[in-house]
């Protein structure tokens, strides 16, 4: 995401429902997830974040495109992040979590089988990870 396209991409627009789904790509949702987190608590972000995308995905006529688990996931490690790093502003943490980035391999595959993420289950409720890392 760079410094030009960031501010088309905000909180306010996902919320009010007028993010352009042109816009809201894998780094669009990593930087918003980091821009909740930059504003509440760890719980109230996931809980904020989480509505906001569910009401954008019935929005836009896709409710079941919403998951859980990757929600939860990528929150839970972008503020374990935040706080083990301290980087205190986006690019500096974008620069410095690149793996976050990736699609493929992506990271949430090193935790969860492709199975259990497929799973309606996982979709609806955040479920720990079943492959040990070791």
């Amino acid at each position: 995401m760079n410094a030009v396209a960031a501010p088309d991409v905000t909180i306010a627009r996902l919320e009010d429902g007028t993010l352009s789904p042109q816009r809201f790509d894998h780094e669009a949702h990593v930087y918003l997830a980091w821009c909740y987190l930059e504003e509440w608590p760890v719980l109230d972000a996931i809980h904020r974040f989480s509505v906001a995308l569910q009401r954008l995905t019935a929005k836009l006529g896709v409710p079941g495109k919403y998951h859980a688990t990757m929600t939860w996931f990528f929150m839970l490690l972008i503020a374990e992040r935040r706080a083990r790093t301290g980087d205190s502003d986006w690019f500096s943490f974008r620069r410095d979590n690149s793996d976050l980035f990736c699609r493929q391999p992506g990271i949430i595959g090193r935790y969860y089988s492709s199975e259990l993420l497929a799973s309606d289950y996982a979709r609806q409720s955040f479920v720990l990870p079943d492959r040990l890392l070791g």
